[in-house]
């Protein structure tokens, strides 16, 4: 593989007894010269959240780690002080608030750092993230960073991308292959840090045994399709960081003219009592 990357691979039993096997991997690419991607995987807290930074000066990389680290942190005071396993709601709300309150935060302390330096004026991050709790998962974005779920056969993309492009098709103006062709489809119309506030979409869906969720940065999925992801997880199964590193070497033999971030989670749920071990 080329350029400078780093591997988490983790696995956890301690929220409400489910298991989330992480693993995650970002790499710089073949044409940049540093990384401006920035995952965090914390299977203790439920959490997966990976970042792809913009601005000159390297403000991108300060951006996406900013952007991460207020994640991390957030989710694991909140979570301290009321864990989601024994304190959510039945209809999931107080995961959609939490998780809409910490992004926000994040949008904040990424903002105001920008405003304290020249060097980093105008710097921002797109953000996803998945949020695991007994039966759901919250997912939250802002930018061009998707998230996917592998249920049984079928991938399925769970984002629409806030970018020219995405929005061009979703008004009918452009098929997507006339819009790849129109105009840069890398323009995002949404940002973590560039103002004030941000509208962040957020999304809740139940969980089943076995899903895996798959997070990327636009390194990934401008140049490896839908179909293609799909293909990879199947040929590769349960060994996600085999999975993972052969989707970043297929983004790379394909260019690789960007940071490459992809971040892979698989649930199972608690043991019922009758199937636990006597």
């Amino acid at each position: 593989m080329s350029g400078n990357y780093r591997e988490i691979e983790t696995a956890s039993d301690s929220v409400s007894d489910q298991t989330l096997h992480i693993t995650g991997l970002s790499e710089t690419g073949r044409v940049r010269d540093h990384n401006e991607d920035c995952i965090a995987v914390r299977p203790d807290l439920g959490l997966a959240v990976l970042a792809d930074g913009m601005g000159g000066h390297r403000a991108g990389e300060v951006a996406s780690s900013l952007a991460v680290q207020a994640v991390v942190d957030e989710f694991e005071r909140a979570l301290a002080e009321s864990p989601l396993a024994s304190g959510l709601d039945d209809d999931g709300t107080e995961a959609v608030y939490l998780t809409l309150n910490t992004v926000a935060q994040a949008n904040t302390l990424v903002y105001q750092s920008a405003q304290q330096s020249t060097e980093r004026t105008g710097m921002g991050t797109t953000l996803v993230l998945a949020l695991f709790a007994p039966g759901s998962v919250t997912i939250a974005h802002v930018g061009d960073s998707r998230a996917y779920r592998l249920r049984e056969s079928n991938l399925e993309r769970l984002t629409q991308d806030h970018s020219m492009f995405e929005e061009a098709v979703r008004k009918g103006m452009f098929t997507p292959e006339q819009a790849q062709r129109s105009f840069g489809k890398n323009i995002i119309t949404r940002a973590l840090g560039v103002a004030p506030d941000v509208d962040i979409d957020v999304q809740q869906f139940a969980l089943l045994s076995g899903d895996v969720f798959l997070l990327c940065s636009d390194g990934l999925s401008d140049l490896v399709g839908d179909v293609d992801m799909q293909a990879v997880l199947h040929e590769f199964g349960a060994n996600h960081a085999h999975a993972v590193q052969h989707l970043i070497e297929l983004a790379n033999a394909r260019g690789g003219h960007d940071n490459i971030s992809v971040v892979l989670a698989q649930y199972q749920p608690p043991r019922t009592e009758s199937a636990r071990p006597g």
